[in-house]
């Protein structure tokens, strides 16, 4: 396993998540980006789960304690919705395992509406689930995901503008570092 390649997808990764510091709309995020870049590059799946996670949590440890420090009493390990948002990407990661073994511009195309659509479902369900605004019935749980609608069109944006920065820049970087071309990332 080449390691520089494996700095170089992590720092990828890292940059991207620490991109949500920046003022931003809503759910414009790169989250489905990063999930699907790690399953389309590290060889070793485990890689794939592990460094978006990471990089996400760490993302979300600053912008919790630092940005929305007021909506919170003391230090916040995990962000409201946790288990939601990281099984999101998790299942993001399993879709870009399968969808990206060979990347493509439509892949990466399609991948990112994946990513949106499973985002939506999964964290919206998490919402419904978690908090008191939706009654626990097939209406609250529509009258959540309706509510969530004008939000969608963020999540799309932010996948398709981070997974374009994202592969492109790696692709790029191939193109100009050769070794990158046949050694990807075993660690």
């Amino acid at each position: 396993m080449n390691k520089n390649t494996f700095y170089i997808l992590t720092g990828f990764i890292l940059f991207a998540a620490l991109s949500r510091l920046l003022p931003h709309p809503y759910n414009f995020t790169p989250l489905g980006a990063i999930a699907l870049f790690g399953a389309a590059y590290f060889k070793n799946k485990k890689w794939a789960f592990i460094v978006p996670m990471a990089a996400f949590w760490v993302s979300d440890l600053l912008l919790n304690n630092l940005v929305y420090s007021s909506f919170y009493e003391g230090f916040t390990w995990f962000t409201g919705g946790f288990f939601y948002i990281y099984g999101s990407i998790a299942l993001i990661a399993l879709l870009g395992y399968y969808l990206l073994k060979k990347v493509t511009i439509g892949r990466v195309i399609g991948g990112a509406f994946g990513a949106s659509a499973i985002f939506f479902i999964v964290s919206n369900f998490g919402v419904w689930v978690t908090s008191p605004l939706y009654p626990l019935s097939a209406e609250g749980l529509m009258a959540c995901y309706t509510a969530a609608i004008p939000f969608f069109h963020n999540t799309i944006g932010g996948n398709l503008v981070y997974s374009a920065l994202l592969f492109g820049a790696y692709e790029w970087m191939k193109v100009q570092y050769p070794s990158l071309q046949t050694v990807e990332a075993n660690v």
